[in-house]
């Protein structure tokens, strides 16, 4: 599915997560995840957000929603975890992910490297691909879109340690205002939407579209 066509079927529209890790109530090894994309799908749902390859194949042939995949791994020397190296960018790509997103704070990383030159490699290797930064503050949401991101998602917002003290009440409203204003690509609204009426207040402050998934999942 190309860019463009992604995005009109995305805009202004509710992205579910369909994710479960080890230890929480809906995983199992033989996941269930492709149930729950399409209860979504049938609910309204535009886009799909998951974890790992094998629910990014399944999903999709389940759904044929975009699928916005990652892999949560976390390695050493690596603060962020979100689709960390190349390793799980090319399981991405292969499996058919619309959407790859990966961890876009400017953390540290273990192999050295910036987020800039990481991002610039899997544009190299993979030319077609369409990257969802996912970013904790403003300074990363433009790092990213001037690296060569394709969408901006405020999925980090509350999880790294210069945000940790933000509201966990509802979305950060102001983050979305500002990097709506700043960047010029997507701005996708996602972490702590809680009600329709905060989906809505997303909306308004300038997310393109928004993710929501623990709530659904009783979280």
């Amino acid at each position: 599915m190309q860019k463009q066509e992604i995005l009109k079927q995305i805009k202004g529209r509710l992205i579910v997560s369909c994710q479960a890790l080890p230890g929480e109530p809906l995983y199992r090894e033989d996941s269930i995840m492709y149930l729950m994309a399409r209860a979504a799908k049938q609910a309204g749902a535009a886009a799909i957000r998951t974890n790992g390859a094998g629910d990014v194949k399944a999903i999709k042939q389940e759904t044929g929603l975009p699928v916005i995949g990652l892999i949560k791994k976390k390695y050493d020397g690596y603060d962020g975890y979100i689709t960390p190296t190349m390793t799980e960018v090319e399981a991405l790509f292969e499996a058919g992910a619309d959407i790859i997103a990966l961890d876009c704070t400017m953390r540290r990383r273990g192999d050295g490297k910036t987020v800039n030159a990481f991002i610039a490699e899997i544009k190299e290797r993979f030319p077609g691909a369409i990257l969802m930064a996912d970013i904790a503050t403003l300074e990363d949401g433009i790092n990213a879109w001037k690296a060569g991101a394709d969408l901006v998602g405020t999925t980090m917002n509350g999880y790294t340690a210069e945000t940790e003290g933000v509201s966990k009440s509802g979305p950060n409203l102001s983050l979305l205002h500002e990097l709506s204003q700043a960047v010029d690509i997507p701005v996708i609204g996602e972490g702590r939407i809680h009600t329709p009426e905060q989906a809505v207040e997303a909306l308004r402050s300038g997310a393109f579209a928004v993710v929501v998934g623990e709530r659904l999942r009783g979280r």
